[in-house]
């Protein structure tokens, strides 16, 4: 019997998502192909000073993109990342400004990081309201707290001992790409060799099940938050360290890029299936997209039409193979 063209795909497509098939290397491809058109398309875009501005921009959302990664394995989503960011880095300059010691106005930054996650872990984890409505309220409730407390400007004249973290070196490698690599390896270990990092996929997978099983269901949701706040936390540190100031308006959409890393990194959205590998190829990805679009003189506008359809491509590849297990 013949096997129609239609047979054949869907056959391939099987194999595929049953034998080798790993969305982060569908992923490193398409990164792979996007770094060639772009060196082809910019004289600019392998030059040493382009790729060391490259890797210290993408170390900040892609710290953001780690945490995220644990929301979204859940089933969740985290829409205040970005705020937490400008929260972190003014409350942070704020104090500072204000005479309090280095180390003691990072605490307070961070745990103002920290209240965010917990609020958004709590309210998600107690209540039916969606993650989407928590998140998105404290997105909200975010930006105004940075903006009140700065009155709309930035605080700068931060110490030295503080800036110098941000815009320093070790060796020829900006110090927040450090950062980065550090908490990835961190995270990939959490997740792939802790009891916690397995609940977190079992509840993407199915949260009844895991409830049923006797695992603290909301324990482990709000730690996700927690997790993804403090990542923000950090993000925003690094920001403020290397602007060397306090921006309300800081991480402005920085949610949005984080959200699309791990979705193109292979992460499925429903939660339950990807990698932190994933995201790390995922966030080069939107970076190098973002880089690329800037050195090309491509309007911002066009920028967000062109990530939107990357984004959907990422989901559609997934879904295609995905749907003929």
């Amino acid at each position: 019997m013949q096997v129609t063209s239609v047979e054949k795909k869907q056959n391939f497509l099987y194999r595929l998502n049953n034998s080798y098939y790993k969305p982060e290397i569908f992923a490193g491809v398409g990164l792979i192909i996007l770094s060639i058109i772009l060196s082809f398309a910019s004289p600019y875009f392998l030059t040493r000073n382009n790729l060391i501005n490259l890797v210290r921009q993408i170390s900040l959302y892609a710290i953001i993109a780690s945490g995220m990664t644990f929301v979204i394995l859940t089933g969740g989503i985290d829409l205040s990342v970005g705020s937490i960011v400008a929260v972190t880095g003014t409350f942070t300059a704020g104090f500072m400004k204000a005479g309090t010691p280095v180390w003691l106005s990072i605490l307070i930054g961070f745990g103002m990081a920290l209240l965010f996650g917990l609020f958004n872990g709590f309210v998600i984890s107690n209540t039916r309201i969606p993650a989407i409505i928590v998140t998105l309220s404290s997105m909200s409730i975010g930006r105004g707290a940075a903006l009140l407390y700065s009155n709309g400007y930035p605080i700068s004249g931060l110490p030295s001992s503080f800036t110098s973290f941000g815009r320093g070196y070790w060796g020829p490698i900006p110090i927040p790409v450090y950062v980065m690599v550090a908490i990835f390896i961190i995270t990939y270990i959490i997740i792939t060799n802790t009891r916690f990092g397995r609940y977190v996929y079992a509840l993407g997978g199915s949260e009844e099940t895991v409830r049923l099983s006797g695992i603290a269901v909301k324990k482990i949701k709000t730690m996700v938050y927690v997790i993804s706040a403090f990542m923000a936390g950090i993000s925003g540190l690094l920001l403020a360290s290397r602007l060397g100031s306090g921006q309300p308006l800081a991480g402005d959409g920085w949610e949005l890029d984080a959200i699309a890393a791990v979705v193109v990194g292979g992460t499925d959205i429903a939660g339950g299936r990807g990698t932190i590998i994933g995201t790390i190829i995922g966030s080069f990805i939107i970076g190098v997209l973002n880089n690329g679009l800037n050195l090309l003189n491509v309007s911002p506008y066009l920028q967000l039409v062109v990530k939107g359809f990357v984004i959907v491509s990422a989901v559609l590849v997934r879904a295609g193979v995905v749907k003929h297990k």
